[in-house]
């Protein structure tokens, strides 16, 4: 992301930690590998995108996922589909641990830890949230459509689903929850009098991922507007566009004995 501080920038290029191969240990075959527990965990905790962390502390169900996403090589995966699914699910189980682990991006500080000092285990390998986004699911998949199915347990990010992503699912997923984002007044707003295009961050942060896609980010918007009057009204009208605050207050009912130090 786009919002760190000049000197956490310069940081970057000594913190990765995008892996180039994967040898875990104890290895399962990418065939028995499964999304299963993770599911059941977010049809049992979410409601809404609103996460009830408490609960997922107290279930078993998030330390099993994240043991297998250890075990197995994700580039043993077969299709597109599925390294792409395994990817986002890998992400949005990795941002709840974060959180869960005491890490939050409600600050400065507190993004640079969450999204580049913690580091997650996959594959036998190590990578945090940052390198998984910008150098996995963006440099390698090239799909604008992650960016609504990533969520980084924040308000203002997109709501996240009580569902995995799934490999034979994935297109009409995708298309759900970009719908859901680009319409969601609290999300993105359009002046149709004043002409004037009120977008989240998202669409600043990620412009050239959605440019490139359509030719301008207001172009990939008229995709998913469900108002038909209204996307030809962006496309034929000169609309302003302006970018609403970000809201990192968390997405959700805080883990157990969060401490000060956790939402620095």
């Amino acid at each position: 992301m786009k919002w760190m501080i000049p000197g956490m920038m310069i940081l970057l290029a000594g913190c990765s930690t995008v892996p180039t191969s994967f040898k875990p240990t104890n290895p399962i075959p990418a065939t028995e590998f499964s999304h299963r527990a993770f599911d059941e965990l977010l049809h049992t905790h979410v409601r809404d995108g609103v996460i009830d962390y408490p609960g997922i502390q107290a279930d078993n169900q998030l330390p099993v996922y994240l043991a297998q996403l250890d075990r197995v090589d994700p580039s043993a995966l077969v299709t597109h589909h599925e390294r792409l699914a395994f990817w986002i699910n890998a992400y949005n189980a990795f941002a709840i641990k974060g959180i869960l682990d005491h890490y939050s991006p409600m600050t400065y500080v507190g993004r640079y830890r969450y999204f580049i000092g913690r580091d997650y285990r996959v594959g036998g390998a190590t990578i945090n949230l940052y390198d998984l986004e910008r150098q996995i699911l963006i440099k390698q998949f090239q799909e604008p459509l992650i960016h609504f199915a990533i969520v980084c347990a924040s308000t203002s990010c997109p709501k996240l689903q009580p569902w995995i992503y799934d490999p034979n699912q994935l297109n009409t997923q995708l298309d759900r929850v970009a719908r859901d984002f680009i319409n969601d007044p609290t999300r993105n707003r359009f002046d149709r009098a004043n002409k004037v295009a009120s977008l989240s961050m998202i669409f600043k942060w990620f412009h050239d991922d959605f440019s490139r896609a359509a030719g301008s980010v207001l172009a990939y918007i008229t995709r998913y507007v469900s108002d038909p009057e209204l996307a030809q009204d962006l496309m034929q009208s000169d609309y302003r566009i302006e970018y609403l605050d970000y809201d990192w207050s968390l997405n959700g009912t805080p883990p157990k004995e969060m401490s000060d130090a956790g939402r620095s």
